[in-house]
């Protein structure tokens, strides 16, 4: 593959001292420098591979570093963005090698104060170099058979304690009410009361029944993990073996590797979620922005993609949601697929309108409700219509409360669960 560009990274810097030097360092540490001056570190060799500050933006000071320092009150913390290029030929095509020197050393660097990784801009070449989603947005659309909104799905609850025929008749009541996605928790991988063997077994028959029944076929996305890939790479394959069609990842649990092995044996689509990704971007002097760890997974081949929702049950603000969607939207150059955003966590129909207020979307993605469909007054059957006709509405440009006078289940759900939208 011919490259004619350089991989550019941007990153917050924070210190009480200067962020020139410490721009200047970063390019400096993590291509040919180190503490001292080297023998053969010469001006041809540094203008093959050496990193070089492209730019700087100062932004606004602090006055409460990101890392605590103990220093006096009243200590200024300067901060900008800074855009590093580093050589593709110091790099190449490994994933590894590139979360190794931009991201990995960078920390470790003395003299922050915080320091943020906040975009990441790549050569063509490394979504050839990837096989990226199989199925993605229109794979996702083609397997369930649902072209003109969004994917409406749920997830098994409680996460734990339900044996294998337990779970099927929830599934069975769910595939009846016509839902189009139904997941594994995260939180259930293959415990001994419910391995994955025994799940494909009770839910599978299920699904196919309904599938001859109705023409439909409900995407069942059974939780394969496991810290052995073999291990993980038989659980595929017994779900596939039985007609399943997808599979929950734990991405950050099981490792870009494992997820690359994976992805090239895979005959699912595979839905990635995102747990433990909190440590690295809460803080919002430290760690790395979602803009630039999607493009890593999205690479490796996510199909689908967790990323949170309008009023998240979690910490998330919701202006941080929208900005990952947008990201997951963003086509990279030269990308065959692009993943699907799932919009989840304590999603129930009432964010409907603002989440398409928000993103512009009532189509392309997969809208995840756990309590908020299988916790309706009706049952979980009819948690799936509530949300259902929320989305109707909502791509109909009808208020939900005028919608619901003539929708007994929305109307439900409204009475239920408003509050917690309020």
């Amino acid at each position: 593959m011919k490259v004619s560009n350089d991989i550019v990274m941007t990153y917050l810097v924070e210190t009480d001292g200067s962020l020139t030097d410490l721009a200047t360092k970063i390019a400096s540490d993590q291509s040919t420098g180190t503490f001292v001056p080297l023998p053969g570190e010469t001006p041809e060799l540094k203008a093959r591979v050496a990193a070089k500050v492209l730019e700087m933006r100062e932004l606004a000071s602090a006055s409460v570093p990101s890392f605590p320092q103990g220093k006096p009150a009243g200590t200024v913390y300067k901060r900008a963005e800074v855009d590093i290029a580093f050589p593709f030929e110091a790099i190449g095509y490994d994933l590894a090698a590139l979360m190794t020197i931009v991201v990995g050393g960078v920390y470790s660097i003395r003299g922050f104060t915080g320091i943020r990784v906040v975009g990441m801009a790549l050569p063509d070449g490394f979504t050839r170099a990837y096989p990226g989603p199989q199925f993605g947005v229109r794979g996702s659309r083609a397997l369930t058979g649902v072209f003109d909104r969004p994917l409406i799905g749920t997830i098994i609850k409680p996460a734990l304690g339900l044996r294998p025929h337990e779970t099927a008749e929830i599934v069975k009541e769910l595939i009846e009410s016509g839902v189009d996605f139904i997941k594994d928790d995260e939180k259930l991988c293959s415990p001994p009361y419910s391995s994955v063997k025994d799940r494909v077994k009770a839910i599978m028959p299920l699904i196919k029944d309904h599938e001859q029944k109705t023409g439909k076929k409900v995407m069942y996305a059974f939780n394969i993990n496991h810290i052995d890939l073999d291990e993980m790479m038989r659980n595929h394959d017994i779900v596939a073996a039985e007609g399943g069609n997808a599979a929950v990842i734990n991405i950050n649990s099981i490792g870009q590797g494992a997820f690359l092995a994976l992805r090239k044996r895979s005959q699912l689509a595979l839905h990635a979620h995102r747990n433990g990704w909190d440590i690295l971007t809460r803080h919002p002097g430290l760690g790395m922005s979602f803009s630039v760890y999607q493009q890593f997974w999205r690479l490796l081949g996510v199909d689908q993609f967790q990323i949170n929702g309008i009023a998240s049950k979690y910490w998330e603000p919701d202006d941080s949601f929208v900005a990952s969607f947008h990201d997951l939207t963003e086509t990279m150059a030269s990308e065959r697929e692009q993943p699907m955003p799932v919009v989840c966590s304590g999603q129930w129909g009432g964010q409907a309108p603002e989440t398409y207020a928000r993103t512009g979307q009532t189509l392309d993605h997969l809208y995840l409700c756990g309590g908020g469909v299988v916790s309706h007054p009706g049952g979980p059957a009819a948690g799936v219509r509530a949300v259902q006709q929320a989305w109707q509405a909502t791509r109909e440009g009808i208020g939900l409360d005028e919608y619901a006078k003539t929708h007994r289940e929305l109307r439900e759900a409204l009475d239920k669960f408003g509050a917690l939208g309020e």
